[in-house]
C-alpha cells in the first residue's frame, strides 16, 4: 500500500445556519486513505456519516457549508477548486454511490446512453471507444450479457442489479475515490454478499480507495481495513478494523459492538445503548456521548481531544477501555 494518502481529510467543519443559529453538524473530522484502502465509516443514524461523504463530493445544499478543513485529493485541496475543477474533477477523480440506485439512474434513458454520457463528459472518446469500456464495466461488476444489458432501461433490472450497475457507473472513469453510502441496505444478504465481494476485488485490482458508509458492522468486519466510528458529528475512533473491533475502547464502539446479536448471551434480552442520538442543535458541553455513557465522570464536561491507544489506533475519550471486549459464547 502507498505512503502517500489518497485521500486526506483534515479538521473538516460542516455547518448549517438556521433561525435558531449556526449548528455544527461535522466538527473536526480528520482521516486518510491510502490506495486500494476500504474504511468503515460507521454509526448510527444521524451520526453525520452521509454529511461527510456529501461535503467531501462539494454536493451540499444550501443552507450547509464546508466552514473549515482541507480536503486533499492527492495533494490538491479541493476547497480551493473553481466551479469547472470540482465538476471535472466529480464522478471522474472521485465518484460517490447512493443508497438508492434510482439516485445516479435516469429511469428513461437506457443503460448505455447513460455509461456513455459519463464517459464523454470526462474524456473525449469516440462512441464505438466508450461501449467497449462500459460492457468490461459491467462485466467487473459481475452482469451477464453485457450487450443485452446495455439495451435495457432501469426498470428492467432488479434491485441487486441497478445498484451493480451504479457501481460500475462510478467506476467507469478509474477514479481514486469512491464514496460509497449505504449502497447495500435495501438488498438481500446474498446479493449484498456478491456486491460487498466485488467491491473488495476491484479495490485490489484497480487501486481505487472506498469509503463504505454504513450503520452495520456485520458489513465492515468483512469489507474494511480501516474503521472510522462516528458520533454526533465526530469521528470517536478509529484505526485498523481488527483493533477497532477487537479491542473497542470507546464506549460507543464498544456499545455498537455490544448491541450486535451475536454478541449477546443466548436468551437474554439485545442490549441497548441507553437513551437517544442528541440533536445536533443541542448537544451537551464536552463530549457529546456522556449522557448515555456508564464511565461518564465531570470531566466528560470538557472536550476530549484525539489520544493514541496504539500504532494507528485513536480515540476521543476521557475514560476508554484497555481491556479487550468478551463476547458471549
Amino acid at each position: 500500500m502507498s505512503t502517500t494518502a489518497q485521500l486526506k481529510v483534515e479538521n473538516l467543519v460542516t455547518e448549517f445556519v438556521t433561525r435558531d443559529g449556526i449548528v455544527r453538524a461535522l466538527d473536526d473530522v480528520s482521516f486518510e486513505l491510502h490506495a486500494g484502502q476500504i474504511m468503515g465509516l460507521v454509526g448510527e443514524s444521524g451520526s453525520g456519516k452521509s454529511l461527510t461523504g456529501f461535503s467531501i463530493m462539494g454536493l451540499l445544499d444550501h443552507p450547509g457549508r464546508v466552514a473549515a478543513g482541507r480536503i486533499l485529493l492527492k495533494g490538491q485541496d479541493i476547497r480551493a477548486m473553481n466551479a469547472e475543477q470540482v465538476r471535472q474533477m466529480r464522478g471522474n477523480r472521485m465518484a460517490m454511490i447512493f443508497q438508492d440506485p434510482m439516485m445516479t439512474l435516469n429511469p428513461v434513458m437506457k443503460i448505455s446512453a447513460q455509461m456513455i454520457e459519463a464517459i464523454q463528459a470526462h474524456r473525449r472518446v469516440s462512441k464505438a471507444v466508450a461501449l467497449d469500456e462500459c460492457r468490461a464495466a459491467l462485466a467487473m461488476v459481475g452482469i451477464p450479457s453485457p450487450d443485452e444489458r446495455l439495451n435495457a432501461y432501469p426498470h428492467q433490472f432488479s434491485g441487486g442489479m441497478r445498484q451493480r450497475v451504479a457501481i460500475a457507473i462510478a467506476l467507469l472513469n478509474k477514479p481514486d475515490v469512491i464514496i460509497a453510502d449505504e449502497p447495500t441496505t435495501a438488498l438481500d444478504v446474498t446479493i449484498q454478499g456478491q456486491i460487498l465481494a466485488e467491491v473488495q476485488k476491484i479495490c485490489r485490482q484497480t487501486g481505487t480507495s472506498v469509503i463504505w458508509i454504513t450503520h452495520d458492522l456485520s458489513v465492515v468486519s468483512g469489507l474494511a481495513d480501516h474503521i472510522s466510528v462516528m458520533y454526533a458529528g465526530r469521528i470517536v475512533e478509529q484505526g485498523a478494523s481488527a483493533e477497532v473491533l477487537g479491542n473497542p475502547s470507546h464506549p460507543y464502539t464498544r456499545g455498537l459492538i455490544r448491541s450486535v446479536p451475536a454478541a449477546n448471551p443466548p436468551n437474554q434480552p439485545l442490549y441497548q445503548i441507553p437513551g437517544m442520538t442528541p440533536a445536533l442543535s443541542q448537544l451537551p458541553p464536552g463530549c457529546a456521548f456522556s449522557p448515555r455513557c456508564e464511565r461518564s465522570t465531570v470531566l466528560c464536561s470538557q472536550t476530549p481531544v484525539v489520544s493514541a491507544m496504539g500504532a494507528g489506533h485513536t480515540i476521543r475519550c476521557f475514560h476508554p477501555y484497555s481491556e479487550p471486549l468478551e463476547f458471549s459464547k
